[in-house]
C-alpha cells in the first residue's frame, strides 16, 4: 500500500516537472529568448554597473530633495495602509464566519476583499490616474485600494483562527454582537492584525517606488527623472536610500512583532 503510494507521487512529481519543462522550452522557442545570450550578458551588465551605477560628489548635492521625496513616499505609504486597516476590519469582522451579521452581508464583504486583492497595484495606478492624472492622491489611492484587499482577506482569516470559547462564553451569559466583538475578538485578533499592517506597510513602501514611476510622485519620479536624463550617479543613490530605508522598516517591523506576538 504504501510502495503504491510512494510510486503515484513520484509518477505525479515527473509528471509536474515535465509538463514545467514542456512549458519553459515552448516559452522560449514563443519567445525567441537567447539563453546561451542571455547568460554572457550578465557580466557586461556588472561591469557597467560598477562602472556608472553608484553615488558621487555631484550626486550627494541632490540627497536633500531625495530625501524629501522619500519622506513624502514613506509616509504616503504608512498613511495609506493604516486607513485601509480601518476599512480593512469592519469588511473583516462583516465576512468572517465568527463575527458576520448574516450571509448576505459575509458573501458581500468576501466578494469585495477578493476583487480588490486580485487587481494589481499597476493596474489600480493606471485606471486611477485616468480620473485623477499624475498626482500624490493617485499614488495614495491605488496603494490604499491594493492594501484594503490583502488586508481585509488576511483579517477574515486572522478572526476566523480566534478561539471560539471566548466568543461561546459572551453568549452564554447573553452579551450583544458589539460586546463580543470589543471583549473577545478584537483583543484577541489585534496582535496579528498588527503583525499583517506592519508587513503591509513594508511591502507598499516598496511598491511606492513603482507607483511613484507611473503617477509622478515620490521616490521613484525622482528615480525616473534621474534615470531619463542619464544622471546614473544620482539614480542609484535614490536606490540605495531605498534599499535602506526598506530594511530600517523591517528592522522595527520584527522588533514589535516579536513584542506583540
Amino acid at each position: 500500500m504504501q510502495a503504491d503510494i510512494f510510486i503515484k507521487r513520484r509518477n505525479g512529481g515527473l509528471l509536474f516537472f515535465a509538463s514545467l519543462a514542456i512549458l519553459t522550452a515552448g516559452s522560449m522557442i514563443i519567445t525567441e529568448y537567447d539563453v546561451l545570450k542571455g547568460f554572457t550578458s550578465i557580466a557586461g551588465a556588472l561591469i557597467w554597473g560598477f562602472s556608472n551605477f553608484y553615488p558621487d560628489a555631484g550626486s550627494m548635492q541632490k540627497l536633500g530633495d531625495i530625501m524629501l521625496k522619500l519622506r513624502e513616499t514613506v509616509l504616503m505609504s504608512i498613511a495609506s495602509t493604516t486607513v485601509a486597516a480601518v476599512f480593512a476590519i469592519l469588511l473583516a469582522l462583516a465576512g468572517s464566519r465568527t463575527t458576520r451579521m448574516n450571509n448576505l452581508f459575509s458573501v458581500a464583504a468576501r466578494g469585495i476583499a477578493s476583487v480588490f486583492r486580485n487587481i494589481p497595484l499597476v493596474a489600480w495606478a493606471m485606471v486611477l490616474m485616468l480620473a485623477f492624472s499624475q498626482s500624490p492622491l493617485t499614488g495614495y489611492l491605488a496603494l490604499f485600494f491594493g492594501s484594503l484587499g490583502f488586508l481585509a482577506r488576511a483579517f477574515m482569516e486572522t478572526i476566523d483562527e480566534v478561539s471560539n470559547n471566548s466568543v461561546e462564553a459572551l453568549q452564554a451569559t447573553g452579551a450583544g454582537y458589539f460586546h463580543i466583538i470589543f471583549q473577545a475578538v478584537l483583543p484577541s485578533s489585534m496582535p496579528q492584525m498588527i503583525s499583517w499592517l506592519l508587513y503591509m506597510i513594508e511591502t507598499n513602501i516598496r511598491d511606492a517606488t513603482l507607483v511613484g514611476i507611473l503617477t509622478g510622485t515620490g521616490i521613484g519620479f525622482s528615480f525616473e527623472l534621474y534615470y531619463k536624463s542619464l544622471n546614473y550617479h544620482a539614480a542609484s543613490l535614490v536606490v540605495i536610500l531605498i534599499v535602506i530605508t526598506v530594511i530600517v522598516i523591517e528592522s522595527i517591523s520584527n522588533k514589535i512583532r516579536r513584542v506583540i506576538l
